[in-house]
């Protein structure tokens, strides 16, 4: 049964699609069956991988209100192993008509549920807010991981993520799990990112990625062209960084696997 991880973070910029989709390509790369899941309105994932968000007839929205299957929305990338459910311009309205559902924060757990078996990891792309949506995506998840910029104002608005996360722990998904959050757009000139990493130690004992993301301008150009920087520049620093989590994330599920059958 594949591994559900949902990336969040409700302060927007800093890297949560990037990483979404090209830690996506990346796993694929390496022998993983791969699924993205677009469920933020902006649609930056789907575009991000060469889908027009504008002309689908059917996207994730469709499945999470029952008119459409999971598996009848899903679209292929340029990558065999790699599959999204993308995002239509009609998920902007979803926030308000899941309010009237039963189970409302369970249809996107609901609908992955049946396709769980098809994929060896389950990506989830949020929006970059706190509301229903993303709680939809860390109930439907087995783990989070939270990108966090290397910046100043980084960790502030962690502690509501964190609040949110423990809210969610308590009420509706009581085996959920931080696997850890990823530095990224990381300048080594710039001194404070020392001090974030720091900071952030202080949250995350033990959780912190050691792969670093890099600012990088091969990074921000390749969504234009509708590709992950394993297809638009995989030798650039950005593209051999997503290489190096896709392979820590592999690891760590490795380990974890080893200590639940010892």
């Amino acid at each position: 049964m594949g591994k559900v991880i949902s990336i969040v973070n409700q302060k927007g910029g800093v890297g949560k699609t990037t990483t979404a989709v090209n830690l996506g390509a990346y796993l694929a790369f390496l022998g993983k069956q791969v699924l993205l899941v677009d469920i933020d309105p902006q649609a930056n994932a789907t575009s991000g991988l060469g889908v027009d968000h504008k002309n689908l007839e059917h996207g994730v929205y469709e499945a999470l209100i029952g008119h459409k299957k999971i598996f009848e929305v899903i679209k292929r990338t340029l990558q065999n192993d790699y599959h999204i459910a993308p995002a239509t311009v009609s998920l902007a309205g979803a926030g308000i008509e899941l309010v009237e559902m039963d189970d409302r924060e369970f249809k996107l757990q609901q609908i992955l549920e049946k396709i769980k078996d098809d994929y060896d990891y389950i990506i989830i792309d949020g929006p970059p807010s706190l509301g229903l949506l993303t709680v939809n995506s860390l109930v439907a998840a087995d783990e989070i991981l939270i990108p966090i910029q290397s910046e100043y104002y980084a960790l502030e608005g962690l502690g509501q993520l964190l609040d949110t996360i423990s809210l969610v722990q308590n009420n509706l998904k009581p085996n959920l799990g931080i696997m850890g959050a990823v530095i990224t757009m990381f300048d080594r000139r710039n001194k404070l990112s020392s001090s974030v990493m720091y900071e952030l130690y202080q949250y995350f004992p033990n959780r912190v990625f050691r792969t670093v993301i890099p600012r990088s301008v091969r990074l921000a150009e390749a969504p234009s062209y509708g590709r992950s920087i394993l297809h638009y520049n995989p030798k650039s620093k950005g593209g051999r960084a997503y290489y190096k989590l896709a392979k820590e994330v592999i690891d760590l599920e490795r380990k974890q696997s080893y200590i639940n059958n010892n």
